[in-house]
This record gives structure tokens, C-alpha cells and sequence, in this order.
């Protein structure tokens, strides 16, 4: 997959979570199993939103970038990044703070990962031994 259609559609997911957790956390979170019982964990779902727009806006706005060692170090943020989210999700599963939908959190920061981690090798492999 080229750079390009990679991080336009990893752009894309994150925008969608990011605008999704900012405009609608009182209809998402229960389908994970947490309660929005006060005003600050609604702030809080708001608050995840500036980084995961972050994320949105740096791969959206690099999606044309050129491989090499740029992109390779691109990737492997991105392989940390979608990692950390899949360490994090998990625990939370375990300790349930997650259940129901929730679950389904761990599996996709896991395949963002390996997708993360193939597109990583793309670029090492392009351009360098």
C-alpha cells in the first residue's frame, strides 16, 4: 500500500473517533461499559479528542510524503502510537473498565499496529537494504 492511501485512511479513522468522542460521548461510551455519570468524564472523552484529532491532522497532512527515513520514522510513531493504544485498551478490558463493546478496542489498535508495522517494512524495504 502506498504511503499515501495508508495515512489518508488512518487519518481518516482517527477524525471519525476524534469527532464521534467529542460530539457524541454519552451515546459511545456506554456501548464500552463506562458510565458518563458527571460533567468530567464528558470532558474528558472531549479532551481524548484533541489528541486523536492530532493524530488525524499529522497523517492526513504528511499523507504525501516520499519514502525514506522520514516515512520510515512516520511509521514506526504510528506502530508506538496504535501499540500504546492496544497495551492501554486491553488493561482496561481486564480490569472492567471495558466490557461489551469495549473489547473491541485492543483488536483495533492491534491491527492499526501490524498495518502500522507492514507499512514501516514498505518504506525500510523500498529504499533501504
Amino acid at each position: 500500500m502506498t504511503n499515501k492511501v495508508f495515512l489518508t485512511i488512518h487519518g481518516v479513522i482517527y477524525a471519525v473517533f476524534a469527532v464521534v468522542l467529542f460530539f457524541l460521548p454519552q451515546y459511545v461510551w456506554p456501548m464500552y461499559g463506562v458510565e458518563l455519570n458527571d460533567q468530567y468524564p464528558y470532558f474528558l472523552s472531549q479532551h481524548t479528542s484533541i489528541f486523536l484529532g492530532g493524530l488525524a491532522a499529522v497523517t492526513i497532512l504528511l499523507r504525501d510524503i516520499a519514502s525514506g527515513e522520514v516515512a520510515k520514522k512516520l511509521m514506526l510513531a504510528l506502530v508506538i502510537a496504535n501499540g500504546l493504544g492496544a497495551l492501554i485498551t486491553l488493561y482496561a478490558g481486564v480490569i472492567g473498565i471495558f466490557s461489551g463493546f469495549g473489547w473491541s478496542d485492543p483488536l483495533f489498535f492491534s491491527v492499526l499496529s501490524v498495518l502500522s508495522l507492514m507499512q514501516y517494512k514498505n518504506n525500510r524495504s523500498a529504499h533501504y537494504p
